[in-house]
Parts: C-alpha cells; structure tokens; sequence
C-alpha cells in the first residue's frame, strides 16, 4: 500500500495550512488552489505548487467546484482533501472527484448525502439505537401536520431546516401564537441557504450540553472512537470554546453511547474522520447530526488522545486499515481550544483589515493554529476566524490556567478581535465550575459585555 503522492488542498486559511504540513510530514507533494483576494496568503506560500481559481466570493473560487478540480487535472494530483467549509459535505462534489479520476478524501458521496440531511440522518441512526431529540417523523408538509406534531411534542420546540447548518434555518417556537409564522421564516431561509425549504421538528431542550463523538474507520469496517468532545460554549449556535474530554458525563453512560456510536458506523459502511453530534441533559444523550468531515475543534482530540486525525484520514483514502484498536485510545490530561475571530468583541460584527502587529503565545503545552502574519490583510468575503488557541494541560483547572496565559500574551492589532471575550468568559464561576450548557453564553454576554468594557 503506497500514500497519495500529490494532494490538492480545496480550502483556506488555517485548515489549509493543517493539512499541507501533514501531507509534507508524510513525504506528500501539496497544491494550493488560491482566489486573487488569498494571493499573498501562507497556504499558496507553503504548498508545493498552488493555482489560482478565481475571484474573491467564494462562489467564485473555492464552492466553484469546477474550478477546483480543473486545478486537480493542470496539477496532475491523486487526491483532493476538501478540509471543513465550502465543498467538504457537498454530495455532488465527491461523485464529481471520483468520476474525474480523483479520490475524495472523505466518505462515499451516498453517506455525505445521506448524513447531510438531518432528517435522514435522524432516521438512520434511529434504525441503529442511537436516539434522536423527540420529533416529528420527516419534513413538515403543510400548516395542517404542522399544528399535529406541534400538539403532540408540546411546547418550547424548535424548527430546523434539513440541509442547513450553522444555526440556520432554526426557530425557537414557545407557544403555538409564534409557530405558523416561525415556520414559513425557517423554511424561507432554509430554501435561501441551501435550495432546500423541508423542515422539521423537535422538542427543545431548554439547558443541554452539545457533546460530539470523533469518528475513525476504514474501509475494512474498523471502526474506533477518539473520544468525546464538550461544545457547549456558543453564540447563536456557533461554537466559540471546545473541550476535551467531556464534562461530568456519566462513565456509564459514555461508554454506552460510543459502543453504539461505532456499531452504527460500522452499519452504515462509514470511512474516514467524522464526528456525531449529541444533546445531552444528564440523563440521556439525544443524536443531533453527523459531520462527514474534519471538526474546526479537532486539535483538542489531538491532544488528549495523541492521534493525528489529519493523517489517519489521508491514510485511509489512500487505502490503509486502522492499525489502532478501541482498547489503544486512552485519554490524557485535558486540552481546550479556543477560536479567535475577527469581530467586534461587542457586536460581534466583523472586523476585516490589515494586522499591524502580531505577537502569538507558546510555551508547554500551547499549539496556535493559524494563517495570519504581519501585514496580512483579513478580508470581509470568508468566515472571520482569524486563528485557534489550543492548550493541553495536566487537568481542566491546569488547561485554563494555561489558556488565560496563551490568551493574554497574544496580541493583534489593526483589527478588532474576540480576544477579551474569551478571557472573561475563561474567568467565569459558571465556566470554572463546570455549570455550563449551550445557552450559558447568551445567558451571561450582558455581563461579558460589561467585563470587557470596564
């Protein structure tokens, strides 16, 4: 079995960064494909060869899949990692690498599909004991179904679009004066977002915490899970703060979950890196949905775990079994990741701009995974993380201990950044005590806000 000889990164920006160095780590030659606003960016300065696509909007360069794998033909590669974000869950793209010629480093087009429609995937891992929140069976067809299934779930509930992610596409419905008009706006914004109006719905589980589950399998059906992961620290669904391990997880029930976890993938013929999505109330775990791809947090898996998920993915697309066994995985010490991105620390508007100066922390046990340099100019046309603070310490308190100091040595200036948010939410009682959920962030930025002010 022989590796890939040249991979063409299809992202940007840290990931891109991430996956060069592994394939040169491996003895791998890398292309970067670039759009004319990234032509200065360190993925087309670090990579073995490096095409420009297109214009700067994404739907120009990078979701241009025709684009990209015309680069794959003039560059000559075996293989295309699409890292997270633009075409890395897009169904169509991997059939339209392996009919070019190219291995998709991912899962079958079938599962992406599959597992990309939460609907679907609510049903199959149904199918394979593992939970769904309470809900409707399907798409809500008509204002009809939809007053039934509301009066059979009881209020609070939640809409969710099928095919969106990102929080987009959801309603939070307290009473039935809210639901018909919560429902046309989600199905409106779904059909805007991903061409796709179909909606569902679920009991709303008012404070769970959001733990996921990575995924390792190769094509022989060994399957393994890496861990578990808490990100219960978001803002409007998006996750700011990941830990590892989790926190104040029954044992029993954990390893409960990941034995069905890994039966289910195996079931489902899954290969590759994937991660599945959890609510959790203390008393059950409640299957939300399936990423088919690399996680933004999975460095903190990385470093409690010692498995590199990068490499073990471009491993097993080039055909290599899993020479790890569920037994060989043991957790070490606690890591936790944090995201930096260019915004307004009040409005959480971004903040796009040249970096005047930069100074990036280290030290024992800090890992800075990022794109930017001196000079560098943060455009308004892609996703505003800017970079990845990530600290693996003895313990939870010890990792804290060390992110505050990775935080407060790090400066940027030009722009404006999330930086002190981070830093007040790291000294919070309800934070340092482990009481957190996935609303805690919501509940607490008035007083955040106040914190960074003063």
């Amino acid at each position: 079995m022989k590796l890939f000889k040249r991979i063409l990164i299809a992202n940007r920006g840290e990931i891109a960064l991430r996956i060069i160095r592994a394939c040169h780590e491996m003895g791998i030659e890398t292309v970067a494909v670039y759009s004319t606003s990234d032509k200065q960016a360190q993925h087309v300065k670090l990579a073995t060869h490096a095409i420009c696509i297109g214009e700067g909007p994404s739907h120009k360069s990078y979701m241009n899949a025709a684009r990209v794998l015309s680069a794959a033909e003039i560059a000559g590669v075996d293989a295309i990692h699409p890292g997270y974000g633009f075409l890395s869950e897009n169904a169509e793209f991997a059939t339209m690498c392996e009919n070019s010629g190219f291995h998709f480093i991912g899962p079958k087009a079938s599962t992406i599909m599959d597992m990309g429609n939460k609907i679907s995937a609510r049903e199959i891992m149904k199918a394979h004991d593992l939970l769904p929140v309470p809900g409707s069976d399907g798409a809500i067809q008509n204002l009809e179904q939809l007053d039934q299934w509301a009066n059979k779930i009881g209020y609070p509930l939640i809409i969710k679009a099928a095919s969106c992610g990102g929080g987009r596409g959801m309603r939070i419905v307290r009473n039935q004066s809210e639901l018909h008009h919560a429902f046309e706006d989600a199905r409106l914004e779904a059909e805007k977002t991903s061409k796709d109006p179909s909606c569902y719905l679920e009991k709303y589980i008012e404070e769970p915490r959001h733990i996921e589950l990575q995924v390792l399998a190769d094509h022989d059906s060994n399957v393994v899970i890496c861990g578990e992961r808490d990100c219960s620290i978001q803002r409007r669904y998006q996750k700011i703060i990941e830990e590892a391990p989790g926190l104040d997880i029954d044992p029993k029930q954990l390893q409960d979950l990941k034995e069905k976890a890994a039966l289910a993938c195996k079931k489902i013929g899954y290969f590759g890196a994937g991660t599945l999505e959890f609510l959790y109330d203390g008393d059950q775990f409640y299957f939300i949905e399936m990423n088919t791809r690399l996680q933004v947090e999975h460095p903190v898996t990385e470093c409690t775990t010692g498995i590199d998920l990068v490499c073990w993915q471009i491993k097993i697309a080039s055909g290599f079994r899993l020479n790890i066994s569920q037994d060989d995985i043991s957790t070490n010490g606690h890591a936790i990741e944090c995201r930096i991105l260019a915004e307004d620390p009040h409005t959480g508007i971004p903040s796009p701009g040249k970096i005047t100066q930069l100074i990036l922390p280290g030290g024992p046990g800090v890992r800075v995974d990022t794109h930017i340099y001196p000079q560098f100019i943060i455009s308004h046309e892609y996703d505003p993380m800017i970079a990845k603070i990530i600290v693996h310490g003895t313990n939870r308190q010890h990792a804290i201990s060390r992110m505050l100091g990775a935080l407060k040595e790090l400066t940027i200036e030009g722009i404006s950044t999330n930086r002190d948010t981070l830093i007040s939410i790291l000294r919070q009682d309800w934070f340092k005590n482990q009481n957190i959920h996935t609303h805690s962030l919501s509940n607490n930025m008035e007083k955040l806000k106040y914190e960074i002010t003063s």
